[in-house]
């Protein structure tokens, strides 16, 4: 069989010490792969004015399969001080890379899966009637919409005369915003569109007919944004309607869920959100199962077939200075996992989805989120495991 190229894409802070590991373990497991590392980060930002350079666009339109770290983002003002000083001045604009790639290979289907580890001493618990205690097994995996929305980039400050006198065509925006000096007014926009709505809807409708769900729950907030979330609420009840009648469709607000979630989150298994609502739920699920160090994530067009995996949490530049590196690989690992069986190489995926829980039920080696210590350089003298190691235990189970 052809070995597989991959493209790695390690970018700032702890993504390079956690997709170090991650690659470990794929080989351990008997993945054959070729790696092609790309550029993408604050380094490429900082020296060429494009955190995420062509060259990295083009090597994933070649391969279609990429593995992603983390990225740091800073506000405007410090990305453009931070450029070298012979790009200040030339009108360069700092944006995410990760949103970019998003949006230029429209990676519009996001799933965040959100599944308790038993042993693992982070997982949510509660207070039984009777005043015992009782730990439910959480299973939801989570469909965002991923290019669209208020991350869809389409916003400015003192708007153009253009953009401005199409807002005071809305009455809305005449009766609580023309008061505003035109220089003081910032504009973000949500915008929907029918086409990847029903795409990210159908993916979580054939997902939960395949797990064998009867219901989906749409997270939004469809009785106040109503165009919007009315759009995707009413997609979905359309097309459970006309396609999937054993599966019905729960409407929860993204407020009433960020409660229900920490009451009753096994009454949950399939969500779908737009972009901001989607991205919120699914950190607030991640508390339930450990946070983000267990908090994996899939992005892909199924048109084009590029596909990215990476972990939800961030750069965590701090921690990328420790001469020892102390984050928890797993969610890194586990996004490796999600690649695994995207590509249909299930058995080697399950061989590292119970090597993992085998080392997190075991309790023998536990990164510094799982002994419930503050994130400092010294907790490996207090008996938590390194990056390095946690990743040599899961190899060890294998």
């Amino acid at each position: 069989m052809t070995k597989r190229t991959i493209i790695t894409m390690p970018g700032d802070g702890i993504g390079k010490a956690v997709l170090k590991e991650a690659l470990r373990v794929l080989d351990a497991a008997g993945f054959e792969a070729e790696y092609i590392q790309a550029d993408m980060g604050w380094e490429f930002w900082c020296k060429e004015g494009n955190p995420l350079p062509d060259r990295t666009i083009e090597l994933l339109e070649q391969h279609k399969i990429g593995l992603f770290g983390a990225i740091t983002s800073k506000p405007k003002d410090k990305a453009v001080a931070e450029l070298a000083p012979e790009l200040q001045g030339k009108g360069y604009t700092y944006y995410s890379p990760i949103v970019s790639m998003r949006q230029h290979f429209n990676l519009d289907i996001c799933m965040r899966p959100c599944l308790s580890y038993k042993g693992n001493p982070l997982n949510f618990i509660r207070r039984t009637a009777g005043g015992g205690v009782e730990e439910p097994q959480i299973d939801v995996m989570i469909f965002r919409q991923n290019t669209e929305g208020l991350y869809g980039g389409v916003e400015w400050t003192n708007p153009s005369d253009q953009v401005y006198n199409a807002f005071m065509t809305h009455k809305k925006f005449v009766d609580n915003f023309a008061w505003c000096p035109r220089e003081e007014l910032a504009i973000s926009t949500r915008i929907f569109t029918k086409k990847y709505v029903t795409r990210i809807v159908k993916a979580a409708f054939e997902y939960a007919k395949n797990r064998g769900f009867s219901k989906i729950t749409v997270c939004e907030k469809p009785n106040v944004i109503r165009e919007t979330s009315g759009m995707m609420l009413k997609v979905a009840q359309e097309m459970s309607k006309s396609h999937y009648p054993d599966i019905r469709v729960e409407d929860v607000n993204i407020d009433a869920m960020t409660m229900w979630l920490t009451k009753n989150p096994e009454n949950y298994n399939v969500i779908v959100a737009g972009n901001m609502f989607g991205d919120i739920v699914s950190d607030a699920f991640a508390g339930l199962i450990g946070g983000l160090g267990f908090a994996t994530s899939a992005q892909f067009n199924p048109e084009s077939g590029v596909c990215v995996f990476e972990p939800t949490h961030g750069s965590a530049p701090k921690y990328a200075q420790y001469e020892t590196s102390i984050v928890n690989p797993i969610a890194m690992i586990s996004s490796a996992v999600m690649m695994l069986e995207h590509i249909g190489e299930t058995v080697i995926a399950e061989k590292i989805k119970n090597a993992v829980a085998k080392v997190v039920a075991d309790g023998k080696v536990r990164a510094y989120d799982m002994m419930k210590l503050k994130g400092s350089p010294d907790v490996v003298n207090q008996g938590a495991a390194s990056t390095a190691q946690m990743a040599d235990a899961i190899i060890a189970a294998l």
